[in-house]
């Protein structure tokens, strides 16, 4: 029983201890002043990059809508004036 227990708590601290928030080693990087700059500017570019990407989307995405809305808009024109002269008919009737 005794071991039993033993496995058990060393497991359990063995689970806790495994997590990397918990754990005493730690990856460092070392990087110089230029690297630091270089790693930063790449990431700003991507960011850069991404919300242009994101823009063009956007747009496109806009004006298909726009589009869509005024086509629909202009079928929509098309019918009343169709059904215009057909309740005016009926109302002279």
């Amino acid at each position: 029983m005794s071991f039993l227990m033993n496995v058990m708590y060393s497991t359990l601290f063995d689970a806790v201890f495994a997590d990397s928030f918990f754990s005493p080693m730690r990856t460092v990087y070392v990087v110089s002043d230029s690297q630091l700059e270089e790693i930063k500017r790449k990431q700003h570019q991507e960011e850069l990059d991404n919300i242009e990407a994101s823009r063009k989307r956007l747009e496109s995405n806009y004006q298909a809508r726009v589009k869509v809305l005024s086509d629909r808009e202009i079928e929509l024109k098309e019918e009343l004036k169709a059904l215009a002269p057909a309740k005016k008919e009926k109302v002279t009737a």
